[in-house]
C-alpha cells in the first residue's frame, strides 16, 4: 500500500505534463508545502533515478484553490554530467499559481562536514502536540517547547512520520519539502505582532537545500528564526537536523505580513 506522501504526490500524465486532483489546505487556500512537494515529484519524474534532489527555489505567484485540479508543466532546463535543472510551473484553470526551479545531483564521495550547534529545544524537554489539525495528525507526530504558544504551527518543533515511507530518496525528499513549509510564516512575524491584519499573511517564496538523505521515521528538529522585516515582508531562515545534530536541510522563506 502506498505511503501517505506517495498518495499526495501521485500525478497523472507522462513526459513533461502532469495533473493532480489531490489538494488540501487551510480553508479554501492550498497548502504551499503540498504544491511544492508535488512540483518536486513532477520534476523528479523527468530525471534518472540516481539523480537526487539537491535544492529547490519556488515562488507562490497567487493563492491556489482547494478542490481545483492542478496541472504541472516541466521544462528540461539542463542535463549535465553531475546536475540536472528543471523548471516547474503549476497552474489552475490555465493560470499559473506557482513556479519552481529544482536541481538534482548525482551523489559524490567527498568531505562531510558542518558547523555544529546545540539544539534550541532538546527532544527530552519537548512536549507532544495534542491539538494538531487533522491533515497533520494523520501523518506526523510533533513535539514543541513546554509552556510555549498554543497555536500551531510554531517553531521550534520536533517531528517524525507516523507511517512508513518507502525507501525512495525522491519520495522522502518530497515528505521533507512538504513539512518544510510549516511554521515559517509565523516565524517571520514582526516583533509585537500576534495575528495578521486585514491584508493577512502568506508565503511569497520558498527555498530548500537538501544536504543529506532524510529518514522521516526518525525524530528531526525544525528551528527557524526571523532575520528582518520591512516593506510588509518578513524573512525567516530555518534548519532541519536529526537527533544527532546532523544538518539535513536548510530553508529560507519570505512572507507577506500586512499588519
Amino acid at each position: 500500500m502506498p505511503s501517505w506522501i506517495a498518495e499526495l504526490v501521485r500525478l497523472d500524465g507522462d513526459g513533461c505534463s502532469f495533473r493532480t486532483s489531490t489538494t488540501f489546505g487551510a480553508g479554501p487556500r492550498l497548502f504551499g508545502g503540498l504544491i511544492a512537494a508535488q512540483a518536486l515529484a513532477a520534476a523528479g519524474a523527468t530525471v534518472l533515478p540516481d539523480r537526487l534532489p539537491q535544492s529547490l527555489h519556488a515562488y507562490f505567484i497567487r493563492g491556489g484553490r482547494v478542490g481545483v485540479d492542478v496541472e504541472f508543466s516541466v521544462e528540461l532546463t539542463r542535463d549535465g554530467r553531475s546536475f540536472n535543472t528543471r523548471r516547474v510551473t503549476a497552474s489552475q484553470d490555465g493560470a499559473a499559481i506557482f513556479e519552481m526551479l529544482a536541481s538534482f545531483h548525482r551523489p559524490e564521495t567527498t568531505t562531510d562536514w558542518q558547523r555544529r550547534e546545540p539544539p534550541g529545544l532538546p527532544l527530552a524537554e519537548a512536549t507532544t502536540v495534542t491539538a494538531l489539525p487533522e491533515q497533520w495528525a494523520d501523518h506526523f507526530e510533533t513535539r514543541v517547547a513546554p509552556g510555549g504558544p498554543n497555536d500551531w504551527p510554531v517553531q521550534p518543533f520536533w517531528f517524525r512520520t507516523r507511517e512508513l515511507v518507502e525507501d525512495d530518496p525522491l519520495l522522502r525528499a518530497c515528505a521533507l519539502t512538504f513539512i518544510s513549509d510549516v511554521g515559517l510564516v509565523s516565524a517571520a512575524r514582526p516583533p509585537g505582532a500576534d495575528m495578521p491584519g486585514p491584508g493577512g499573511a502568506a508565503s511569497l517564496d520558498h527555498a530548500l537545500w537538501l544536504h543529506r538523505p532524510v529518514d522521516p521515521h526518525e525524530w528531526h528538529l525544525y528551528e527557524a528564526v526571523a532575520l528582518t522585516h520591512s516593506d510588509a515582508r518578513g524573512l525567516a531562515r530555518g534548519s532541519i537536523t536529526d537527533r544527532d545534530g546532523t544538518l539535513i536541510a536548510s530553508v529560507t522563506q519570505e512572507s507577506l505580513w500586512r499588519i
